[in-house]
């Protein structure tokens, strides 16, 4: 490909401000066209056919088809160049590192993003993506790629991409630098508008995500959403409180008091041991 024709780019995620995340960061590379955005497996599906991407930012589970369905229905050597965006664990990427393919771990910093990018533009000037294709191709046979002499990585466990695993640590951004704040020191974590603030330590870190997404992806045996506003660390909770008027309230061993929805309750109780 030309290197003066822009690369042009689809987002395919589930998540409209995964979506705006990513294309926040290609808005900072130069020669980029965001040409569309797909939410689901289906519509992923119809826009690369429709909008025929050099690149695709591929979220791995979505609804209706997975990333790697989708792959699978245009075909391996009819996909443009792929980074797929997921929130396993690396240690369940293995098969994508056999196959050289790339891959960002949600939350990724923009360093990462910025690596993947321009790798992934430097395949596609080079035209390698029929080589980038045969490997993918590979990984969905089940098989890892040709590998380079010397001893053989393990393969992919066959439950890899099923199984997704919970946060242990969350990316933040902090005066133009990203620091990683890991789950365990989370104490609890309030809405913001279309952001979150992760409350740890005494310390305050704003990110641009949603709580249903935050809920989903926290252990449940560790965080409970006691309210629409508000994820709670269950062992600092340390008193349920009852007001009058039937509304309702944790305090947690800071001191901090948060409320408590009442269609929650029950189920607060519940893990808590209060309920009969």
């Amino acid at each position: 490909m030309s290197p003066a024709r822009p690369v042009r780019v689809l987002l395919v995620d589930d998540e409209p401000l995964a979506r705006q995340r990513l294309r926040d960061l290609l808005m900072a590379e130069s020669g980029v066209d965001v040409a569309g955005e797909a939410e689901d497996g289906d519509a992923a599906v119809a826009a690369i056919r429709e909008l025929r991407p050099d690149l695709v930012f591929l979220d791995v589970q979505m609804p209706g088809k997975t990333g790697l369905e989708v792959v699978r229905e245009i075909g391996a050597e009819a996909m443009p160049a792929v980074i797929f965006v997921t929130a396993y664990d690396q240690h369940a990427l293995k098969a994508f590192e056999l196959a050289a393919l790339d891959y960002l771990v949600k939350p990724f910093d923009d360093e990462r993003f910025e690596q993947a990018f321009r790798r992934a533009r430097r395949m596609i000037e080079l035209e390698e993506v029929g080589r980038l294709s045969n490997q993918l191709l590979a990984v969905l046979q089940g098989a890892p790629s040709a590998a380079p002499a010397g001893p053989s990585p393990e393969p992919a466990a066959p439950s890899a991409w099923s199984k997704p695993e919970f946060l242990e640590r969350i990316a933040v951004e902090m005066r133009g630098q990203v620091r990683v704040v890991p789950v365990a020191e989370i104490d609890f974590i309030t809405a913001s508008g279309p952001y979150a603030e992760i409350h740890a330590a005494e310390k305050t870190y704003l990110i641009r995500e949603r709580m249903q997404t935050l809920e989903e992806r926290l252990d449940p045996d560790r965080f409970f959403r006691i309210h629409r506003s508000a994820i709670v660390r269950l062992d600092l909770v340390e008193t349920l409180l009852r007001a009058a008027g039937g509304d309702y309230a944790v305090r947690l061993k800071s001191g901090v008091k948060l409320k408590v929805s009442r269609s929650r309750i029950e189920e607060l109780e519940a893990r808590m041991g209060l309920s009969p």
